[in-house]
């Protein structure tokens, strides 16, 4: 049975005592923002007039940047290079205030850095990508690991944030579900279907429709053929729950036997960029603050409707996602 309202809003308010460990492929968005008026002589492109740098955490970072605008404490375990790129995430992080000791310098490896061209309409032009994707070995693996041994001690749940760039391995999938097991937290993971295998063990594992369909060789088309797709995953995973994101389409969770299906919260649709996080960010903050699965999963639904209304990878505040889940009509 589903909380009501006011229940609701009681979970939400006990975020900012719950902490959640974020493990994965930390990066750096750059946006360069300018004025396109005309198309370039040389070449049938358009010409940016340069205006100004933003710049936001991405990708793991991005994850952590929800769980602590939400109110939770966050501490972030990842690879960074020995570059500005890596110093100017850091002082991001810290200005986030997430907690930062955990990432680990690899001089082998570049910073992953998205660098997208967009106008001031928000429109993108292009993007170059800067980034070192072989996977951690040697010393930084072993850096990582004692890393999430150390952390886990005085976490409530922890987060696998895998972007395929490196930092999460078969063996620290293995040190991260041992540590969750040690501690009786959940371990959620944002899969990327290369690692499908890595993910035996995890509490939720939460692919898109896309990723799924990848996974399980079927497609989705209807709330049956979902279902279906996600326990073939589970099995395939062999992890314990699955939580299918499906777009306009809303979401999909199979927990044990029962599956529930959520529509979509999403009224207005910007971007999308980021979505991904915003759900596996407030579903684990949930299940860390003690709130059961199937609500986890309905705050995380509420939460990806309100970020999707922005642009570029965002993030979301208690009242607004307590505005959110009043606008739904929940009793």
């Amino acid at each position: 049975m589903s909380s009501t309202l006011d229940q609701l809003r009681r979970s939400i308010d006990t975020f900012s005592s719950a902490s959640v460990l974020i493990v994965g492929d930390v990066m750096l968005d750059q946006f360069v923002v300018g004025r396109v008026n005309r198309i370039s002589p040389e070449a049938p492109v358009p010409v940016v007039e340069y205006d100004h740098d933003d710049y936001r955490v991405g990708g793991a970072s991005n994850v952590a940047h929800n769980v602590r605008a939400l109110g939770g404490t966050v501490e972030l375990v990842g690879l960074t290079g020995a570059d500005g790129a890596g110093q100017r995430l850091r002082e991001l992080l810290l200005e986030c205030g997430i907690g930062t000791s955990g990432l680990v310098i690899d001089p082998t490896r570049r910073t992953t850095t998205k660098l997208r061209i967009v106008t001031t309409r928000n429109l993108q032009v292009a993007r170059i990508d800067y980034e070192s994707d072989h996977e951690a070995s040697g010393e930084a693996q072993q850096s990582l690991a004692g890393q999430v041994d150390r952390l886990a001690q005085h976490a409530n749940a922890i987060l696998v944030s895998d972007y395929l760039k490196g930092a999460v391995t078969r063996e620290l999938m293995v040190r991260v579900v041992a540590a969750g097991r040690a501690r009786g937290i959940p371990v959620l993971v944002d899969p990327k279907i290369p690692h499908i295998h890595y993910y035996a063990g995890a509490t939720l594992v939460t692919p898109n429709h896309h990723e799924a369909e990848i996974a399980t060789h079927q497609r989705i088309r209807t709330a049956e053929d979902a279902v279906a797709a996600a326990r073939l995953f589970r099995e395939r995973a062999g992890c314990l729950d699955v939580l299918i994101t499906r777009g306009e389409h809303g979401m999909c969770l199979l927990s044990g036997p029962e599956a529930v299906h959520y529509a979509t919260a999403a009224r207005e649709v910007a971007d999308v960029t980021g979505a991904g996080d915003t759900v596996i960010a407030t579903a684990a903050l949930s299940l860390a603050a003690g709130v059961s699965l199937r609500d986890a999963c309905g705050l995380a639904n509420q939460a990806a409707g309100v970020v999707v209304a922005k642009f570029g990878p965002a993030t979301l505040s208690q009242d607004e996602l307590v505005s959110a889940l009043e606008r739904s009509n929940v009793p």
